[in-house]
């Protein structure tokens, strides 16, 4: 495998990350701004979207698996995603419930097929474990670019977030589909391995103590950092009154993340990835404590406490991907273990969404109007209660993920 083969397979997770950061940061604010959806409908909307495409997971996954079509269904996931994000980031005035539906099946469908066999993908490069390794990183990176730039560059295009977001679009269609035709003209085809048997079928992994732990783990930690990406638009809007910043505060999180993902990697190399994924986990609750006590003029403080929590998300994004990946070595089955990975991460994000919106409409919160207090406290609270929720089942569960910890069969 030479350089350009392990750039041509990364880059499509550039723009899937471009599109995925707005599809989860932005879409509750547009569409309560633009097509003016109570927050509860739209949280409700995101809830049962998000739920749908968690179950179907694990199915696309086993059907990956034994099909193994890597680059036909990254093919088959373009139209989908293209469709989906015309419906979402550029809806007609008068969108409604039926609307968001529709587009977030869409995205969401052709999200997952296009994000469980590009990650599969990775993991059957030829030329043995090194390569897989290389392949990982390079599509990581590029992945954080990614992000990076969705954070900022909806407040950057334009002066509203519609219009900002629907000019994001607009340059996503082309990166989108000049990076995947790249990967699939470019890059040499997976490793081809025998497809699924009867034991290989989506639910056998929750034999495996180590995988249930595991995902639990990350599901509840992934609520904690869900609840306040459905929120912080909100937040800074309304609470702080700084929304002309919300574009900086995100690059300031995302920034600090990618800095500090070498001194995380570092340091589980030397106390392991459980252990550096509790003291993030102590980092993370520490700074975000005081989020409830913020006002208006707090943008500075506000500032400081993106930085630190970006740092702690470092580790989130390094340490639970690191023993996911221990154990796919251990047992195979890449394409259903991803599967359940992004199942779990859109539950996540699916719970954040309908608990967190319909909660501060229900204690009184308006976008614009009032109810500042309750947006405050249900923005920095509750996320600190499901933080300390995953950090207890972590050290619950401790002897058991330690086998993945080692490298020990689990």
């Amino acid at each position: 495998m030479r350089l350009a083969h392990y750039i041509a397979y990364a880059v499509p997770a550039l723009p899937l990350a471009l599109f995925a950061l707005p599809l989860y940061v932005h879409l509750p604010k547009l569409y309560s701004e633009h097509a003016g959806l109570p927050l509860a409908v739209i949280g409700a909307a995101l809830l049962a979207a998000r739920l749908l495409d968690a179950i179907l997971d694990p199915l696309i996954g086993r059907w990956c698996d034994r099909n193994r079509h890597r680059k036909l269904m990254l093919l088959l996931a373009l139209p989908l995603l293209l469709a989906g994000g015309y419906m979402l980031f550029l809806p007609p005035a008068d969108a409604g419930l039926t609307w968001l539906l529709c587009g977030l099946v869409l995205a969401y469908g052709g999200y997952s097929l296009a994000v469980i066999n590009h990650q599969a993908w990775g993991a059957e490069f030829p030329l043995g474990e090194g390569a897989r390794l290389r392949a990982t990183a390079w599509r990581e990176g590029a992945a954080l670019l990614g992000v990076l730039l969705a954070a900022g560059m909806p407040a950057a295009l334009a002066d509203t977030l519609a219009a900002g977001v629907a000019r994001l679009y607009w340059l996503f269609v082309p990166v989108l589909c000049i990076s995947v035709m790249v990967a699939v003209i470019r890059v040499p085809p997976p490793l081809v391995t025998r497809g699924g048997d009867d034991d290989d079928a989506p639910l056998s992994l929750w034999r495996s103590a180590a995988f249930r732990h595991l995902i639990v783990t990350y599901g509840i930690n992934g609520i904690a950092a869900a609840i306040p990406a459905t929120l912080v638009l909100f937040y800074v809007d309304d609470v702080l009154k700084a929304g002309a910043w919300s574009g900086v505060f995100l690059l300031l999180y995302f920034w600090s993340a990618v800095l500090a993902l070498p001194f995380w990697t570092s340091l589980a190399a030397r106390i392991g990835r459980l252990a550096t994924w509790r003291r993030s986990m102590w980092l993370a609750m520490a700074s975000f404590a005081i989020t409830p006590f913020l006002g208006a003029g707090d943008a500075l403080v506000f500032a400081v406490v993106c930085f630190v929590s970006g740092v702690a998300l470092g580790a989130d994004l390094a340490m639970p991907p690191a023993l996911l990946a221990e154990h796919v070595a251990q047992h195979g089955r890449a394409a259903t273990s991803y599967g359940w990975w992004a199942a779990v991460t859109k539950l996540t994000l699916a719970f954040a969404a309908g608990i967190a919106l319909p909660l501060v409409s229900l204690f009184g919160y308006v976008p614009g109007q009032g109810g500042q207090t309750a947006l405050a406290w249900v923005y920095g609270g509750l996320p600190l209660l499901f933080k300390l929720a995953a950090l207890l089942w972590l050290l619950r569960t401790h002897t058991i993920l330690q086998s993945l910890d080692e490298g020990a069969t689990a």
